[in-house]
């Protein structure tokens, strides 16, 4: 059996049985499809079960030599160790050659984030006497009040608004589900968007249910809100490099540094592990030091 067959089953397995997005998908096969270079490029016909470590080792010193980052060739070798362990589950395999492969130190960079004020210039910039605008505020509102990945609020549904309660059901990564708070500015503005703008809109097949979108009727993308929150920022005069995932960002740290439990906060945001909420700890630990720097008589 060849590659391409393997490949093509993995896909299979990582759509239906993990139940990964599309563009999860597309990553795991980009980094099987870099080791198909790397063999090609040695003109080696090897299959996957001639694999081993050395050879692995070989790879992983070669992405080195592309000026690949760590955080790349680490995430390129998870792709490799998933598709080595898919094969030993379909037993194809017997022994995993990625089992003692390290990944590259990638050290923790820290998320950018803005302060409260800089979100308040954001949100204030936008002009509420247009139809955008207000669509636009309510999405900047939405956000940073709820912590939303920039695909959870594309797809966003009415159905899913619980206004009354307080609540948005959103779904994340692994189509996993969660209810996450979102604030009364939040709630107000998007109220503004429904009842101003959204209701007059020819909204097309297929979108009735979706909250956000263009004027003509269909969901936004993910282009158009990085693009709508660009224009915010260089309106506002925040000169930092932001995207929609600064807002998420944002809502975590706020959070932390208000006193927020980690572990509500991990809820809020979807995260699978502690660890990976825990990055924000460093943010805080940051905030403390900055206090301490400013405010201590002997610091």
């Amino acid at each position: 059996m060849n590659w391409s067959i393997y490949q093509k089953q993995f896909d299979g397995y990582l759509r239906l049985e993990k139940s990964l997005s599309g563009n999860s998908v597309e990553a795991y096969s980009r980094d099987v499809q870099k080791l198909r270079q790397f063999l090609a490029l040695r003109q080696l016909t090897l299959r996957p079960q001639e694999i081993g470590p050395e050879l692995l080792r070989e790879f992983l010193a070669w992405l080195g030599e592309l000026e690949l980052s760590a955080t790349s060739q680490a995430r390129t070798l998870s792709g490799l160790k998933a598709f080595f362990h898919f094969l030993i589950m379909e037993d194809q395999l017997s022994i995993d050659p990625t089992d003692t492969l390290e990944a590259p130190k990638t050290g923790r960079k820290l998320p950018d984030t803005l302060s409260y004020q800089e979100i308040v210039q954001l949100l204030e910039s936008i002009d509420l006497s247009t139809n955008e605008g207000t669509r636009n505020r309510a999405i900047l509102e939405v956000l940073y009040s709820s912590g939303l990945r920039v695909s959870e609020l594309t797809e966003l549904r009415l159905s899913n608004v619980y206004a009354e309660d307080g609540f948005v059901r959103v779904t994340g990564k692994g189509n996993k589900e969660r209810l996450v708070p979102i604030g009364g500015d939040a709630l107000k503005h998007l109220g503004f968007y429904l009842s101003g703008v959204r209701c007059h809109l020819d909204i097309q097949p297929g979108h009735e249910d979706h909250v956000f979108l263009n004027k003509r009727g269909t969901k936004l993308s993910r282009v158009m809100i990085f693009n709508i929150i660009k224009a915010a920022a260089d309106k506002a005069g925040v000169r930092k490099s932001i995207s929609p995932h600064t807002f998420r960002h944002s809502f975590a740290t706020h959070l932390i540094e208000g006193g927020a439990d980690l572990r509500a906060v991990q809820e809020m945001l979807g995260h699978e592990s502690i660890t990976t909420t825990e990055i924000y700890t460093h943010l805080d630990r940051d905030y403390l030091r900055q206090v301490i720097t400013e405010f201590h008589p002997r610091s």
